[in-house]
């Protein structure tokens, strides 16, 4: 009898806090695979040590309303879905108030992408350039009072990354709230292709949703800092356990 008394308890005991669905393709660069094959192992080992559920896919038709019942946060990893059914179900689940987080060319969009609703979702801009090759680079934290960027310094050495910018940059927009800037200071950035002026937010977010966007995600280095393996950590903690679709900025 107490072993029946004691179950509900055990089995609150060991109910994830928040169930993440990681996607990822292994038909693109093999920069962003190792990406991806990083990002796994760094939010695996987290979700033992904070008690979430982490799964991963290169099934992008899992992206539908029936395999998101129950998922808190879809990770895009290295890519981005391709067919209408696999778009729209994503849209319903960001209307509704789901977490997405959206890694380097998760992002990527241009004239090509044919997708409205994602270029607004992720602040209006558009895929303009970038640094090549991936260089390490000084970002400036914007904002560190907020619980995305709780811990990290005023600006730190990020790992070497393809960094993009984007036209206009996001921070126009009144609904984005920028985290993360590329620190002028760097430019100009790369070799064979330049960064050499212009706003480059690299951390942000869209406050109509519960969703965050960090550019950082190319090779198999941008683990390698504790300073940023911090943002990566409060980035998926806070999409987990907030509710809100939207984010409260410091004042």
């Amino acid at each position: 009898m107490s072993l029946l008394l004691a179950m509900p308890l055990l089995l609150a005991a060991v109910k994830p806090k928040f169930r993440v669905l990681a996607f990822y393709s292994l038909k693109v660069e093999p920069d962003h695979i190792a990406f991806a094959q990083n990002a796994i192992g760094f939010y695996k080992a987290m979700a033992t040590k904070d008690g979430f559920e982490f799964n991963a896919t290169t099934n992008w038709d899992r992206l539908s309303d029936t395999e998101l019942k129950g998922v808190d946060v879809v990770v895009w990893l290295n890519d981005f879905p391709q067919t209408t059914p696999q778009k729209a179900a994503f849209e319903r689940f960001e209307s509704n108030g789901g977490g997405w987080l959206g890694c380097h060319v998760a992002g990527y969009n241009d004239k090509f992408t044919k997708w409205p609703w994602y270029v607004d979702f992720l602040g209006g801009g558009v895929f303009y350039t970038n640094n090549w090759p991936p260089m390490p680079a000084k970002l400036i934290v914007d904002d560190r009072r907020n619980p995305i960027t709780k811990g990290l310094p005023a600006a730190y050495a990020a790992p070497a990354n393809e960094f993009y910018m984007w036209k206009p940059s996001p921070r126009v927009n009144p609904k984005v709230h920028v985290l993360v800037t590329l620190d002028p200071a760097n430019y100009p950035l790369g070799k064979k292709d330049l960064l050499t002026e212009g706003d480059i937010p690299v951390v942000w977010t869209n406050t109509d949703y519960r969703m965050l966007y960090i550019n950082m995600g190319h090779g198999d280095k941008i683990f390698d800092s504790d300073t940023q393996n911090r943002l990566f950590e409060n980035a998926i903690l806070w999409l987990g356990t907030t509710h809100s679709k939207s984010i409260v900025k410091a004042q």
